[in-house]
């Protein structure tokens, strides 16, 4: 075989694995490292593509990905753009205009399909917070040639890589797609004078990228850096990514070329900093170094060496790079939003928290609050660049400070169960899986199962796994049950269709008559119905078609349309469409949905409909008010939050219907009901001033300084419309006037109500914290708040008759356990009523101290009646045995605290042995010879339980 193709061979492997630092490299870097700091190397990038080749920049997105269910976090840089490759962009938004831009984008790798959680700290390399550099090209703004010419000549003149360390691989073909090899691109890097010994080419794994199942993808050419230098064989890692997307990946799994084509490119920062700064690892660049040289400070440990795997004593190392990496990305996920919880993101978020508390305590001798203290080290090196992190500086550094100390809190505890419950199990028992399940991440005190595992196993205890799968499951159909039920997913136009409609050049819909409605003096609401033209229509599957039969479910592109499209949070309209001049058959349409600038209704055909037809629309009365209604009610409850909370307080996202409206807001801490009373009358005040509410629309640019003025992380179209309540939106717009501070002022596509008396009234009726740092309110409005204020008012009614009751005491056993069950069910009916929020919790804490007192006064009766009987049998009895029966009116009245299985366990531990049972009976063993001391311990449990 020649020795040119056993190269080739052993060069694509090294590229093929493209292999993380994973430990000191005792190869040389460039002899001349480029000098610049991590900012100066960020900068350069960006300047490089604003300057010599005319790119916008835009800033980073959020780390919370913008409407895609499908991910947990941003981790690509092109996630914002997704938009602009499906199609669905709207055309009036300022992303619509976009070319070719560049940025550096916040990405998070951590849980779902991309997830490095685990690995970070064990090389090093890896992260689960990065910087991806990129510049993108939209709709053939410029291609391969371009793409490729620009990133060479960035690497090789402006960062002064050495040519002769950089590799190529390329898009070798796939026979089972009949996808042709991308010699474009193979050409392209040879004409830029890369060696053709260094330009390979590799398959579909490899050098073929695609967004998901389904979606835009194409070819992408890599440039690899060898570590090597030449000494030896190749030791390569990828640095750039360049994709070429010109196919779309069809739900039948074939390949159809794009309406447009479009670059999308990717360079890790923390990479290419080690290759500038002739580091051996990310670590080691001046962007972990402050953090590093903190960790080493703040917890006396020994320095940080680097060393990984076995040459890693005692994890020291692996402890520093978890703990250097973790702290990165709490702060950048807590600033955008997303605080450690349950479910989803913050779930994950939660794991990487303590993660990073367990390295950073059991590793390094961590002292109480040294996460918080990071902090500050990640706003002074990444601030400057994301200043969302200098606005939330002191709120990261007090959340990370409280969920480290609750994990702490709950690790204590968690010992303490453990060694509780393996004084009762014997040396064959598997550890039960329902006090790990109440000790885990998705019970009680939120302690990994692996550490759960792990302080088990230091006790020579194991975990019952089947138990515990099976309990996974359980709480899993659960979560299913109580999850807010998936709306079904409508028709959508797809990427072709979109693509056709705009070779075509059919405009955009004109949806503007869905602001055409007028207030009546009578104080009802006049909608104008809308007459359009037929211009296409689609069967379920997507297809066009020119006309539909009857009974067939289709999706109808109109010339214009006064329906209001599912978006910014605002449920569809509903209604029905007739042909023009033919009255009597009705088309009901189901909803509306936005694709591209083009609205799709929704709906089943009674009869036949064409391509041509000229319709008239009308809206769903009823519904459109109920949701305008909502609508404008959710303006008021969000400037009534900044009024109650403070104007730091976010809005995170919200839904309305007719039917109630949900509210999700960043809080510091749960809000009490003083606040949740407060917010009520500040809303309730507004409602009764009969407030104008002024609509406009202005140059986006008009409302980038207003301070007060409230928007979402929204794209929004250009003009935007404006709702500002009690001031015009002219006057609310001008800096000078602080309007915005003193009123309702909010960016906002959606239809509202013209004067808020309409609202009549707003109650919140449910509240909960989704995540640390987040709060879910439910609200209605309307005839619903009136009824549900009067429901409150029955039950704090009865609170009040029953506290009197209890007041006067009770005769007997009977009657005090009545009393007490009556407590009970009140207490469940205020917590499944649909009344106050504020009302509920208050009437909470009144009924928990009642039932307490009321609990005691039944056991102080049943002690006394214990006595009475004792003595009764006594009495009748005079031998040493005693055979009798004793009545109890009430088993389950006993406290919880004291249990016969415990009552039952605390004797027989006193007696070296074991017990088990149940809340009512218990049996045990053990062995004594002092009966005596044991029958005490009996007396002593018994007595300070009771």
């Amino acid at each position: 075989m020649p020795a040119s193709v056993v190269a080739a061979g052993r060069l694509r492997q090294a590229i093929g694995r493209s292999p993380s630092w994973r430990g000191p490299n005792p190869l040389r870097f460039s002899s001349e490292p480029y000098p610049a700091q991590a900012a100066a190397v960020r900068d350069a990038f960006l300047s490089f593509f604003r300057d010599r080749h005319r790119h916008r920049l835009v800033p980073s997105a959020s780390v919370r990905p913008r409407g895609d269910p499908t991910l947990l976090f941003v981790n690509a840089g092109m996630n914002q753009f997704k938009p602009i490759f499906l199609g669905t962009v709207d055309p009036r938004s300022e992303m619509a205009g976009f070319r070719r831009v560049a940025n550096s984008q916040k990405c998070v790798r951590a849980g779902g399909r991309h997830n490095d959680l685990e690995d970070v700290g064990r090389d090093l390399s890896h992260h689960t917070f990065f910087e991806m550099l990129g510049n993108w090209a939209f709709g053939g703004e410029y291609f391969k040639e371009e793409a490729c010419s620009m990133a060479w000549e960035l690497l090789t003149q402006v960062y002064g890589i050495p040519k002769d360390r950089l590799w190529i691989s390329y898009f070798g073909g796939d026979p089972n797609t009949r996808l042709n090899p991308d010699l474009e691109s193979r050409d392209i890097w040879l004409s830029l004078g890369v060696p053709a010994s260094h330009v390979l080419s590799f398959g579909p794994q490899e050098n073929f990228w695609e967004m998901g199942d389904t979606g835009p993808c194409g070819p992408c050419t890599e440039i690899h850096y060898d570590l090597a230098d030449g000494v030896g064989a190749p030791q390569l890692v990828e640095l750039w990514n360049l994709v070429f997307m010109q196919h779309n990946r069809e739900a039948d799994g074939s390949l159809q070329p794009l309406p447009q084509r479009h670059v999308d490119t990717g360079m890790g920062l923390e990479r290419l900093v080690a290759v500038l700064q002739g580091r051996h690892s990310t670590y080691d660049t001046d962007l972990f170094s402050p953090l590093l040289n903190a960790i080493q400070q703040g917890c006396g440990a020994p320095p940080y060496l680097g060393r990984v795997g076995a040459a890693d004593e005692g994890r020291i190392d692996m402890a520093y790079r978890v703990v250097a990496d973790h702290i990165r990305t709490l702060s950048v996920c807590i600033a955008d939003g997303v605080s450690p919880g349950t479910s989803g993101a913050p779930l994950v978020l939660r794991r990487i928290l303590r993660r990073a508390v367990r390295f950073s305590t059991e590793v390094l001798r961590a002292p109480l609050g040294f996460l918080g203290s990071l902090v500050p080290v990640v706003v002074e090196t990444l601030g400057d660049t994301y200043p969302e992190l200098q606005k939330n500086s002191a709120q990261i550094a007090n959340l990370v400070s409280e969920d480290e100390a609750a994990f702490l809190a709950s690790l204590q505890r968690g010992r303490r169960i453990i060694d509780r419950t393996l004084r009762r199990l014997g040396p064959s028992d598997l550890f039960p899986a329902e006090v790990a399940w109440s000790l885990s991440m998705s019970g009680d005190l939120g302690l990994p199962l692996d550490l759960i595992e792990l302080m088990l196993e230091e006790k020579g205890m194991r975990l019952d796994s089947a138990g515990l799968a099976r309990l996974a499951q359980e709480e899993a159909q659960h979560r299913a049950r109580q999850a807010e039920p998936v709306q079904e997913q409508g028709l959508q136009l797809g990427i072709h269709a979109l693509g056709e409609l705009q070779h075509r050049g059919v405009p955009p819909t004109d949806d503007s008559p869905k602001y055409n409605y007028c207030l009546l003096p009578s104080g009802g609401y006049e909608f104008s119905t809308c007459e359009a033209q037929v211009l296409q229509l689609y069967t379920e599957d997507g297809t066009a078609v020119a006309s539909v039969g009857e009974g067939q479910r289709c999706g109808l592109l109109l010339d214009k349309t006064n329906f209001y499209a599912e978006q910014g949070g605002q449920a569809s309209d509903r209604g029905y469409l007739v042909r023009v001049g033919q009255q009597d058959v009705l088309f009901p349409v189901a909803r509306a949905q936005v694709c591209g600038g083009f609205i799709l209704h929704e709906m089943v055909a009674p009869e036949c409909l064409k391509v041509g037809d000229q319709v008239q629309l009308h809206v769903d009365k009823a519904w459109r008010l109920g949701c305008m209604e909502k609508h404008t009610a959710t303006h008021l409850l969000n400037w009534a939050l900044r009024q109650a909370l403070g104007p730091g307080t976010e809005q995170r996202g919200s839904h309305l219907n007719p039917e109630r409206l949900r509210f999700d807001v960043a809080t510091q801490a749960p809000l009490t009901p003083e606040q949740l009373r407060a917010v009520e009358n500040t809303v309730q005040k507004a409602v009764g001033q009969d407030e104008a509410v002024y609509m406009e629309e202005v140059a986006l640019a008009h409302t980038a300084h207003v301070p007060g003025l409230r928007s979402l992380d929204e794209v929004y179209p250009d003009p935007v419309r404006v709702v500002s309540v009690g001031v015009p939106v002219a006057h609310a717009l001008d800096p000078a006037s602080q309007a915005a501070l003193q009123t309702s002022v909010e960016l906002c596509c959606g239809t509202h109500l013209l004067h808020t008396g309409s609202i009549g009234d707003l109650v919140i009726i449910g509240e909960r914290q989704l995540t640390k740092g987040t709060t879910r309110l439910l609200a209605i409005t309307g005839e619903q708040a009136q009824q549900a204020r009067e429901v409150g008012q029955s039950l704090a009614q009865e609170v009040e008759a029953a506290a009197e009751r209890l007041s006067r005491g009770s005769r007997d056993v009977v009657e005090a356990q009545r009393l007490s069950k009556d407590m009970g069910r009140l207490t469940d009916a205020i917590d499944t009523a649909v009344m106050p929020q504020w009302q509920r919790r208050e009437l909470q804490a009144t009924l928990k101290v009642l039932q307490r007192r009321a609990n005691t006064a039944v056991r102080k009766l049943e002690m006394g009646q214990a006595a009475q009987k004792t003595q009764e049998l006594l009495q009748r009895h005079s031998g040493p045995l005693i055979v009798d029966t004793v009545s109890t009116e009430s088993l389950s009245s006993a406290t919880p605290a004291f249990t016969a299985e415990a009552w039952a366990l605390a004797v027989c531990s006193h007696m070296g042995g074991k017990a088990w049972g149940s809340r009512m009976v218990a049996q045990g063993t053990g062995s004594t010879a002092d009966l005596e001391a044991a029958l005490s311990t009996a007396r002593a449990y018994a007595l300070n339980q009771l």
